[in-house]
């Protein structure tokens, strides 16, 4: 079924076109004709799985033809965990907005930077999307409001709750319209999204789809046995000889991240960090690089990951491998998604081979595995 039988404009049908998109996901089929009737929506879906357009889409058909709202009274509100999604959601609904016939302001606020921009360009927005804590500096400020508020989405509502929102969420829902519609969005659905499905959400349309431990028969695994001090050899061994492009490297520590990132660079190939202790700005930068593919390879920690969303990621490498086999998963579940194939590649030390038995039993899949002593790596 093809995106012109979803109810959207012609407008965005172009903008569609213009983009690639061809055929929509099964989210996108189900969710986008629930939101343009009115419906209330309970999606539980992984990142990758197409979720951000399947709201993004009808939210801007929704406010086609509305007048601008009244100063600092936003029309749709969505709420999500880190800034990196913050940019990312921003960046779908700005990719899309210019096709309508009357212009829509979006914008994304968040910690870690200055709030006062944020609030002079608070002027004139339709849709915010916000992380929790910004959000209520912001309202306490008196820069925006949310009496008006139309749509609110929750993306990702079990990491926000999961990592100790609740508080924030709920004085904010106090602060919202009774009537409104509301889009929840959750990879899983455990008590917490349970309990604020049933506050927030009136005759939801539910849909779910697979999670990325169902996913991973997309991914082609391998394992390398290699000592520790073998590792930055390996890795550097891999990128040249198979002429990879687009490689996400996790790593367990800030300090790890950025000493292979020093490394892969001392030996020319173009690379860098990606975690906590980076600036905004700098991490909005390498994700830019990474995702037009100026930069060869991502080094980045578990904290971070979660905001690194591309469609169509060929390479995941664990250079250390994570604490718990659902943060594997996870890890791995960044390629291998949206029906393209991927390959996941995990190095493993003396150490480690006990731990990799116990995610591999655990995932209930066994991954090839490849003495590294049979590389020459001499020279790399």
């Amino acid at each position: 079924m093809p995106f012109s039988s979803l109810g959207l404009s012609p407008s965005l049908l172009s903008a569609l076109a213009g983009q690639n998109y061809a055929q929509p996901y099964p989210i996108q089929l189900e969710v986008i004709p629930a939101i343009l009737n009115k419906r209330d929506v309970l999606g539980i879906a992984p990142t990758g799985s197409g979720k951000t357009i399947s709201y993004a889409l009808p939210v801007l058909m929704m406010l086609k033809g509305n007048s601008a709202p009244k100063n600092r009274h936003v029309k749709v509100l969505v709420l999500v965990p880190t800034r990196e999604l913050a940019m990312q959601v921003n960046e779908v609904f700005q990719l899309f907005a210019p096709a309508l016939p009357v212009p829509v302001k979006t914008m994304a606020v968040y910690g870690g930077v200055s709030i006062n921009p944020q609030m002079m360009d608070m002027q004139g927005v339709s849709i915010l999307v916000a992380t929790p804590g910004r959000l209520l500096e912001l309202v306490e400020s008196n820069a925006v409001h949310l009496g008006g508020i139309d749509t609110l989405v929750l993306d990702e509502a079990d990491k926000m709750l999961n990592l100790g929102f609740r508080e924030e969420m709920n004085r904010i829902i106090a602060l919202l319209p009774e009537k409104r519609q509301n889009l929840l969005f959750s990879a899983t659905l455990g008590p917490d999204v349970s309990n604020i499905n049933q506050i927030l959400l009136h005759d939801p349309l539910v849909f779910k789809i697979e999670s990325e431990s169902d996913n991973i028969d997309l991914i082609t695994q391998l394992a390398y046995f290699v000592p520790d001090e073998k590792k930055g050899p390996l890795l550097r061994y891999l990128i040249k000889s198979n002429d990879l492009t687009q490689v996400l490297v996790f790593t367990s520590s800030v300090y790890s991240a950025e000493n292979v990132a020093d490394k892969l660079r001392k030996n020319g190939i173009n690379a860098t960090a990606i975690h906590s202790q980076k600036s905004q700005k700098a991490r909005f930068d390498a994700l830019s690089k990474f995702k037009s593919g100026e930069l060869c390879v991502l080094v980045a920690t578990d904290l971070i990951s979660r905001g690194i969303d591309i469609k169509f990621l060929p390479h995941v490498i664990n250079y250390e491998l994570p604490r718990s086999p659902k943060d594997y998963i996870h890890r791995i579940g960044r390629t291998g998604r949206a029906e393209s194939p991927g390959e996941a590649i995990s190095f493993i030390s003396p150490d480690d081979q006990q731990h990799f038995k116990v995610i591999q039993k655990k995932m209930g899949k066994w991954v090839t595995m490849i003495d590294s002593d049979s590389l020459q790596l001499h020279g790399f």
